[in-house]
């Protein structure tokens, strides 16, 4: 029983054991969402059968095949520098805009990306031009984005602008806001089927009751016909929104980290 009491028996772990481990899981949860969909995918799990394949080597004693892993090592780590250095650039770039670094600065880029979004609402509303634009919250909003055109760019007035001029290649389809980047345009949404919807509600307006349904995105409407901006969240509508209560709306969604819905008396549709 003196080695059951051996292996059960465990040492004390201190604060700096769980800042050792949270670090490395964020870390390890970093670098999976970097290479999710992405051709390192595959490199990865590669690596990780390599490295299995090592420790069962040296498990069972299989000297040849550790010996022919342990000297290809050093080659297959500077193959990977040469073949993914574009991925590599881009994942320092990622890492670099991680909620940890942006954390001090999140509060002022916020407010500008509202002001931004405000702005080229009531620039677009004041010459009827259409537009949608769908901020990202909790939900993901990948599916969407991966039909779109890639943008991930800063969220600014002359951009937000450019995409929605009429006769632009972009200027169909909807903008999909992801923290302070505009991840991707020309998106399409899906409709909604709700058959209580007002027969006056154009395609844009349907397809941002259509995403909000499905999840906790926040939506921008601009109606080409009327020049009326309209806020669409948990698959209500509110129309006719002036562009300084849909900053003030913009900025109790965007200043939490965890974004919650508008209260539904608030945000209920005018159907008629």
């Amino acid at each position: 029983m003196m080695w059951l009491a051996e292996l059960l028996r465990r040492p004390t772990i201190a604060w700096w054991d769980l800042l050792d481990i949270a670090i490395v899981a964020f870390l390890i949860y970093e670098l999976l969402l970097l290479i999710r969909g992405t051709r390192a995918a595959q490199m990865a799990l590669t690596g990780g059968f390599m490295i299995g394949l090592f420790f069962l080597s040296r498990w069972f004693e299989l000297e040849t095949v550790n010996w022919v892993i342990r000297n290809l090592a050093a080659y297959v780590a500077f193959a990977i520098i040469v073949l993914f250095q574009t991925d590599i650039r881009r994942a320092m770039a990622h890492f670099g805009r991680a909620p940890f670094f942006r954390y001090f600065g999140r509060a002022q880029s916020t407010d500008e990306t509202i002001e931004d979004l405000v702005a080229t609402a009531a620039s677009l509303a004041s010459r009827r031009i259409g537009a949608i634009i769908v901020i990202e919250r909790q939900i993901g909003l990948r599916n969407y984005t991966e039909g779109g055109i890639p943008l991930d760019a800063l969220v600014t007035y002359d951009l937000m602008a450019s995409i929605f001029q009429p006769g632009s290649p972009l200027h169909d389809g909807a903008a999909i806001i992801q923290a302070d980047r505009v991840a991707a345009a020309a998106c399409f949404l899906p409709l909604s089927v709700n058959p209580r919807l007002s027969r006056e509600l154009g395609t844009r307006h349907r397809a941002a009751l259509g995403l909000t349904e499905e999840n906790d995105a926040v939506a921008i409407v601009v109606s080409e016909e009327t020049g009326r901006i309209s806020l669409v969240l948990g698959g209500d509508l509110q129309r006719g929104i002036s562009p300084e209560a849909l900053r003030t709306r913009l900025r109790s969604l965007m200043g939490r980290r965890r974004w919650a819905h508008l209260p539904r008396a608030e945000a209920r549709s005018s159907m008629t």
